[in-house]
């Protein structure tokens, strides 16, 4: 046992506790297990014998004129036999053997020791980095649990989560990495101390370092918006009108802000000029995209409208809308970016939402209908022509005051509005070819007629030739058929007329 104060002073100095805090955990320990052992309800206390280093465990008594209790009182009679000093309502202690421990009790106060211990040390972790949130801290890489890694930073270890860690970074035991501590946590699953390679806080810190006018507060650090691994925009402003706050960011030929990037692995930095006035800062923060005009929408909720050109959308959003998401963070503010062509869109909208579209119902009293239906429509919520014609009889009458006879009459007036703009049927057009085409033939067809009409002509006065031969053949006249002189053979002039007409007909 007089070897347990050293082992006390060494276990302090590793875990950076405080000795006495490590002696109160054995005491604690000692008293479980000596419970356990002894089996008994008389209150038990630990001391720690400083000369001779070993730990004694006693039984506690008061001292009272009449015992009511014996496992918690003792008489003054008996207590002057163990301390003659007593008195009463003094407290007698008698020691207990603790050699009489055995392993099973050695286990249990083992057991309460490191409890005690590491409740010890996440005490002190807890107050020493609490308040070095925010901090940038060197630390090495110690082991990689999973998908986290866990690093050293001397007195403790400290755990970089997945999310903490950024995308284009890979870790090996031994790295040294600078990191940020993102928080503390002084009980549950993650107790301990959390860093982080993924935070804005570690941008800034490392421009703190690489740029003097930073550190000695001429150029100030006003915001930070970051995608690990992705993007970063961070806003700086000058106290001091001669210094330019993002030529000293940027550094003599960019060195100063490629070492950050160098030590981000590659990600991408936008350094930009803070302004109070919102849409300057929302101009500058939106860069490289160059702003047609920033409106604020609504100066209460932090939300404003962002026009840009038809070819400037593209790069104002952003890979993914990474551009105008970093740009919101940064501002605090809502962002919609819209292009000039969304814009007229927009605008041409609403102005044809405040004027109505069609004729006003007020048109129908030139066609019979009265006034009293035209305001029964309008205060039923009908005020074109257009929507009117569109109700069925069914929708009318479920108007107020609206009932069969004036749906008919209010039909009767829609049909003749309509009416109106209804034109006379044309004749149907001519076609000239085709005209073209048939004028030639009735010409041809009138000249086939008269051929034909002269040339029955020219039959009839060779048929009457002919026949004049035949009479003068027989020496009669035609002035004499009326008289034959031979009765039986005799022709009438009637009759000769009839054979003539015949014979012209054939």
């Amino acid at each position: 046992m007089g070897s347990i104060y050293q082992s006390i002073e060494i276990l302090s100095k590793e875990k950076g506790i405080d000795p006495q805090i490590v002696i109160d955990a054995v005491k604690d320990a000692m008293l479980v297990a000596a419970r356990k052992h002894f089996r008994t309800t008389e209150d038990l206390i630990a001391d720690f014998n400083n000369t001779t280093g070993a730990l004694e465990i006693f039984g506690v008594r008061q001292v009272v004129e009449e015992v009511q209790d014996p496992g918690k009182e003792i008489t003054l009679k008996e207590a002057h036999r163990t301390d003659p000093l007593a008195e009463l309502g003094s407290v007698v202690r008698f020691p207990k053997p603790t050699d009489s421990l055995g392993r099973i009790s050695a286990q249990t106060a083992k057991q309460v020791i490191l409890q005690k211990v590491r409740e010890a040390e996440r005490e002190t972790v807890y107050s020493e980095f609490s308040s070095r949130v925010g901090e940038l801290v060197n630390c090495t890489v110690k082991r990689i649990e999973g998908q986290d890694v866990v690093a050293d930073l001397g007195k403790t270890e400290a755990r970089l989560p997945k999310k903490e860690q950024s995308k284009l970074e890979n870790f090996s035991v031994g790295d040294r990495v600078r990191c940020v501590i993102k928080s503390v946590e002084k009980a549950g699953k993650n107790a301990g101390v959390i860093v982080s390679r993924a935070a804005p806080e570690l941008v800034m810190r490392l421009f703190e370092q690489e740029v003097p006018e930073i550190y000695d507060n001429t150029v100030v650090i006003r915001g930070c918006a970051r995608e690990a691994g992705e993007r970063t925009k961070i806003a700086v402003l000058s106290r001091d009108r001669d210094v330019d706050c993002v030529g000293a960011c940027v550094g003599m030929k960019g060195m100063r802000v490629q070492s950050i990037i160098r030590e981000l692995r590659g990600e991408k930095i936008d350094i930009i000029e803070f302004s109070d006035d919102p849409v300057v800062f929302a101009t500058h923060a939106l860069s490289p995209a160059k702003i047609s005009r920033v409106s604020i929408v609504d100066s209460a909720g932090r939300h404003m409208e962002v026009i840009v050109d038809d070819t400037q959308l593209s790069l104002a959003i952003g890979k993914k809308g990474q551009n105008v998401r970093l740009a919101a963070k940064l501002l605090g503010w809502k962002i919609d970016i819209k292009s000039e062509e969304e814009k007229r869109q927009e605008v041409e909208s609403a102005m044809s939402a405040l004027v109505p579209t069609g004729a006003p119902i007020s048109v129908l009293m030139d066609h019979d209908l009265s006034e009293a239906i035209v305001e029964k429509l309008a205060s039923g919520g009908v005020g074109t022509i257009e929507k009117l014609g569109s109700m069925t009889p069914e929708e009318l009458e479920e108007l107020p005051g609206v009932g069969p006879q004036m749906v008919e009459k209010i039909f009767a007036a829609v049909n003749s509005y309509y009416g109106q703009f209804e034109e006379p049927q044309a004749a149907a057009p001519v076609d000239e070819e085709a005209e073209a085409r048939v004028v030639p033939a009735d010409e041809e067809i009138a000249a086939e007629e008269a051929a034909a009409a002269e040339q029955g002509h020219d039959k009839k006065e060779v048929k009457e030739e002919v026949l004049d031969a035949a009479f003068a053949h027989l020496s009669v006249a035609p002035s004499q058929l009326g008289t034959s002189p031979h009765p039986d053979s005799s022709v009438g002039e009637g009759e000769f007329d009839t054979i003539k007409d015949s014979e012209s007909a054939g």
